[in-house]
């Protein structure tokens, strides 16, 4: 059986409380190996934390916060997560925790705190190179802010994925400067109009992990339902055709390249 790695789902969100076991079976029965869940704001690291707890071999946490999860007083959120971080490192460095995110930079429903989240941005990359972990970026609308940003940390081997990547070839090849980041591809993939096939073909299959970001972006043919784990396998088959590869080729590959980026 092929072994997928689902390097960005919400599993431990509200859409899945009545039937999380189901859920889970279903990942394991496809072929999914891990399950990579990154952290959204200071209320949810209770309730992905007890998912971890549950399936431990399975479900790996992160630790972030969402810019579009900003209070106010944001230092104050991403003080209690730091010390959360903090408190789970054993003497030896080890730490439950495999990245820092779900954090990056959303302009699509509001642009008035762009200062707000680039520094609530850069305090959490800080947090990747200090601990040495990867770092799940978003970027919704906010593309040269994202490179700004970024620019700042070459050469400080920063490493993490572009979450929910779509956009155009040029600014693949911009983002394919930066060495040591992965690509997550999800449902969109699979869409009619995307342009993703088009795209990724000038991206290497080595800079390419999976992710479904369950429950959103479902994707086809389950398009319009909630997302899960186990739709993996549609997106896999997507990017094997776009290849030109077999479905075991995506699998090895992309398993791969999430297993060395986060170290499992």
């Amino acid at each position: 059986m092929k072994r997928l790695i689902d390097t960005h789902c919400h599993v431990f969100a509200e859409e899945f409380r009545q039937d999380i076991h189901e859920v889970i079976s279903r990942a394991v029965e496809s072929g999914v190996e891990y399950l990579l869940l990154p952290n959204i704001n200071n209320r949810s690291v209770v309730d992905m934390m007890v998912i971890c707890d549950v399936w431990p071999d399975l479900c790996k946490p992160m630790i972030g916060l969402h810019p579009e999860d900003l209070e106010e007083n944001f230092h104050f959120q991403l003080d209690e997560l730091k010390r959360i971080l903090d408190a789970d490192r054993g003497k030896d460095g080890a730490c439950r925790f495999i990245g820092i995110g779900e954090t990056g930079l959303d302009l699509y429903w509001d642009k008035a705190r762009i200062n707000d989240q680039i520094e609530s941005f850069r305090i959490q990359l800080e947090w990747a190179l200090q601990y040495d972990l990867p770092v799940s970026i978003h970027s919704r609308e906010s593309f040269p802010q994202l490179i700004d940003v970024l620019s700042d940390y070459r050469g400080r081997c920063l490493r993490g994925v572009f979450h929910c990547f779509s956009g155009s070839v040029e600014e693949a090849k911009v983002l394919l400067g930066f060495e040591g980041f992965m690509f997550g591809i999800g449902g969109i993939v699979t869409f009619r109009k995307s342009p993703l096939p088009e795209i990724l073909p000038t991206v290497p299959l080595e800079r390419v992990v999976l992710e479904t970001d369950s429950p959103y972006l479902t994707p086809v043919p389950f398009r319009g339902k909630r997302n899960e784990p186990s739709f993996l396998t549609f997106i896999s088959s997507r990017i094997a055709q776009i290849y030109g590869c077999s479905d075991d080729y995506v699998a090895s590959v992309t398993s791969q390249n999430a297993r060395n980026l986060f170290r499992l």
